[in-house]
This record gives C-alpha cells, structure tokens and sequence, in this order.
C-alpha cells in the first residue's frame, strides 16, 4: 500500500482500536507518533514497535486542550519533519439513558470524542497544506446512526461524521482527504468491560456471528491513508459486521 515512509499521529492509541491502527500503518511502513494520556502504556508500545523494526515515537498529553493538540502536531513536525496523515481516533463512553445522564457525562465524551478531533485537525492540517498532500481519518462509529443510553455517545459521533465530511470540502484544493471509519462491536477494553452476558447478548446482534477485532479497523484506516485513495474522500466506511445494515 501507498503508506510507506508517510508520517502519521494516531491519537489514543495506548491501546484497544487505536493500537491496532497504529500496528496496521506502521506495519504498512510509516512512521507512526503514538499518543496517550498513558506514559506507561505508550511508551511501552513504541519501545515493542522499534524492537519489531517500526518507526515509532510517543507523544503523552490530552489532546482535547489545544495545548495537547499542538504539542502532538509539533511532536510530528520535531521528529519527522511533517506530517502526512492524521487519525483521530481517541474516545471513551459514558452509556446511561438519559434520564440519569449527568451534565458531566454529556460534555466528558463531547469532550474527548469530538473537540478533541477538531484540535488535532486545526493543529495538525497546517503541515498538511504546506505539503499540499494529506490523509485525516476520523474514528466515528455505527453507534452515530442512535442507540439506546447512547445519547452523548452517537451525538459525539454524529459530530464525527459532519466535520469530516466539512474538512472534505475545506481542505480538497490541497490535496487532503477527510474520511470516516465507523467500527462496530471491536474486541477492545471498553467491550471486555461489559458484562459477559451483555457481551454475548450485543455479539448476537452481529450479521456475521462475531465481533471484530483492532487490526480489522487497522485495515480499513490504511485503505483511506493510502496514496492511490485520492479520490476518496467525506465518505463515513462501516466496519461493523453488517450491523449498520439493521440491527443495534
């Protein structure tokens, strides 16, 4: 694939869904600016990388300030000398019906799951446009299209989907592409927290009879950061196991 040697940022990728997107574009060949609020965790990560043969530094901060967000981009720039493409992939959830949701539980995952995406973008795009070439892949999920006790969740991530497909239309002329990956149930901390009569109840939902895994959202970042997907872009790809189609 056309990744190798492009510099890429994949923000929480400590672990879960953005590890194995950080392992898919390294593994692809670029040099990958890992990032966590987890020093242990992170830096753990780029030391097994570089032993593997990859191209890896960390960067730890919260990237939902626009401190954060900059040291990152400037972390690209200071290691690498740019920055190619850019994955927005950090969130968390706070599931409760709304009735119970808090004040604190809506603006948590506004927070981290979509201002976070624009402060990486505004930070990060600037190198893109020098270059006059980039690749930015946002992280939404199946769960924009509603889901119930998911209110600040699919709201999170209904935002996902608009601002890619903005940055699609504002950024065109410089050669950039914004697009969207949209995971369903991934085998990831967040659903191994789940209880395992929960697990087994959601994996029923799935139309191919099981959940997927990290490297399966690893592979479908690298087709959107590849050089020969220029002409592709604002597009939202569900990774779900066909459960976008119906089901929930």
């Amino acid at each position: 694939m056309g990744i190798k040697d492009r510099v890429a940022i994949v923000t929480g990728s400590g672990q879960g869904i953005g590890e194995g997107i950080a392992r898919s574009l390294a593994g692809a060949g670029a040099a990958v600016v890992l990032n966590d609020i987890d020093e242990q965790r992170v830096s753990a990560l780029s030391d097994e990388m570089k032993a593997a043969g990859f191209e890896a530094c960390y960067y730890v901060g919260d990237i939902s300030t626009k401190d954060g967000a900059a040291g990152l981009a400037e972390c690209a720039r200071d290691n690498y000398s740019r920055l190619d493409i850019l994955v927005n992939n950090a969130g968390i959830a706070r599931d409760k019906w709304l009735v119970k949701m808090t004040e604190e539980d809506w603006d948590e995952v506004i927070r981290i799951n979509l201002k976070s995406q624009f402060l990486c973008t505004q930070a990060g795009v600037s190198q893109m446009m020098e270059a006059n070439y980039g690749r930015i892949v946002n992280i939404g999920s199946r769960a924009w299209l509603g889901g119930p006790g998911q209110a600040n969740y699919s709201a999170s991530k209904g935002g996902v989907v608009s601002f890619t497909r903005t940055l699609a239309l504002e950024f065109a002329k410089y050669q950039i592409t914004a697009n969207a990956v949209a995971p369903g149930l991934v085998d990831s901390p967040l659903f191994r927290s789940l209880s395992q009569e929960n697990q087994e109840r959601l994996t029923k939902t799935v139309p191919v009879g099981r959940i997927g895994g990290p490297d399966d959202i690893g592979h479908a970042v690298a087709f959107f950061a590849d050089d020969d997907s220029w002409y592709i872009t604002g597009q939202v790809l569900y990774v779900c196991g066909g459960r976008s189609v119906g089901a929930y």
